[in-house]
């Protein structure tokens, strides 16, 4: 089980005992990003029991999380990682659920937990959490959303999605994978960063003839991004570059062409509606996340021939072959029920 962090001491006083207490035997492991602040050292001497491994530089979620696994792969052989954000507090007996999945269905490669808010506060604790929620799905675009939330409206658990299912994405918030589906995929692509890396690994996990699950038989608590500010320039850009290398990347050969065409277009649109909500800086940062995947075209490409597309987007489970944009915005349909169950590829 693999922490990755970055000047995230708070975090791991705070729910790294809980970790320790629910770890099932697993091996816990702190993969520490260069951090400035005091983490390493907190780590080293009021953990002791946890493994630590220092990058030399902040290299971000994906490669940090790539060059700890490769470390681990050469000193011992393990069946599963566990990638845990530092923000997540994990709660009694939610690993074995995940564990005996992928024990008893070897197609599984990748699973996640039930995510739902962190918070003192016991209402708010009943929502789902925006990284995750009830499994992660796509829309026949590749715009990603999940069973309890569309966009920003989160729904509240009444254990309408505590059952075991394929889903498109899992979250890398909270997740079980297979080593050697891992390891045979090179883990999670560098070029990303941060944000949308896991939907990329699920994609090709499932273009690689494995399966993607989400089991609501385990919960657990994400702090996640509900603590960022509603403008955040560098994460919009993130996420719309990175959208951009997702379908571009993943998508078949005959429906690439509409699919990055409509994407633009309604990234577009996205910058528009930014910019007269008055996040300007928002609105430009749509505009360098296009600029940078053009001029980076032949290092997408390249990716792409790494690991061919095999699987049209809407043949997989967790696939709306709707619209999710049309959906919310011009239908209004705000949560996962109100979606037209007939345009799901499995249900």
């Amino acid at each position: 089980m693999v922490i990755l962090n970055w000047n995230g001491r708070a975090w791991l006083q705070k729910f790294l005992p809980a970790v320790l207490a629910h770890a099932d035997g697993a091996t816990i492991v702190v993969a520490d990003n260069a951090s400035t602040d005091d983490s390493a050292t907190v780590v080293a001497q009021a953990f002791p029991q946890v493994r630590l491994i220092q990058n030399s530089s902040n290299l971000g979620f994906c490669e940090g999380y790539n060059q700890a696994l490769d470390k681990l792969h050469q000193e011992e052989t393990f069946h599963y990682y566990v990638l845990l954000n530092s923000d997540v507090e994990v709660t009694a007996d939610w690993l074995p659920p995940l564990r005996q999945l992928l024990e008893q269905q070897p197609n599984v490669a990748a699973v996640q937990p039930k995510i739902r808010q962190y918070s003192t506060d016991a209402a708010t604790r009943e929502l789902f959490e925006y990284a995750g929620a009830g499994g992660g799905y796509l829309d026949r675009l590749g715009y990603p959303f999940c069973r309890g939330r569309l966009f920003d409206t989160l729904e509240t658990d009444r254990g309408q999605y505590n059952d075991p299912r394929p889903v498109a994405w899992a979250t890398g918030a909270c997740l079980l994978v297979r080593a050697t589906a891992w390891h045979a995929l090179h883990g999670l692509d560098a070029a990303y960063f941060a944000h949308m890396e896991e939907i990329d690994l699920c994609w090709r996990l499932w273009n690689a003839g494995h399966e993607v699950w989400y089991h609501g038989g385990s919960t657990v608590f994400h702090v996640g991004g509900g603590t960022l500010a509603k403008s955040n320039p560098h994460k919009t850009y993130l996420n719309f570059r990175n959208g951009l290398a997702l379908v571009y990347k993943n998508s078949t050969a005959s429906e690439l062409p509409g699919v990055l065409t409509q994407r633009l277009l309604l990234d577009w649109v996205a910058a528009l509606r930014l910019l007269t909500q008055g996040q300007v800086a928002d609105c430009q940062a749509v505009l360098r996340a296009h600029w940078y995947f053009l001029r980076h075209a032949r290092q997408w490409k390249q990716r792409r021939q790494q690991f061919p597309p095999r699987l049209h987007i809407t043949e997989r489970p967790g696939v709306y072959q709707g619209s999710l944009v049309w959906a919310y915005f011009a239908k209004g349909k705000r949560v996962f029920p109100a979606l037209n169950r007939k345009l799901f590829y499995k249900v």
